[in-house]
């Protein structure tokens, strides 16, 4: 994301969790964390059932929160780049 305060299309969000692997596999686990606080919060939920409620809803929670991961992503990048006194180069 180049544009200041532009938004990512899902479509632009799903192609580049399919076109870049260190982009999935990092949106994949940032997902991955917000869900498990979500279940962790459940008081019936026990931490150990994480993993497999994980592998059901993978799937759902990649599609719907591609944008979302995508631009934290991108955010990351950024600041991480900020602090190094570099630009992003995408």
């Amino acid at each position: 994301m180049s544009a200041e305060g532009a938004s990512l299309s899902v479509h632009a969000a799903r192609t580049a969790l399919n076109r870049d692997p260190e982009i999935r596999a990092w949106a994949e686990e940032w997902l991955k964390e917000r869900e498990r606080e979500v279940f962790v919060a459940n008081p019936q939920a026990k931490a150990e059932e994480f993993e497999r409620h994980w592998r059901y809803m993978r799937p759902e929670k990649m599609h719907e929160g591609a944008v979302a991961a995508v631009e934290a992503y991108y955010a990351k990048q950024q600041q991480g780049a900020v602090e190094n006194g570099t630009t992003m180069g995408r």
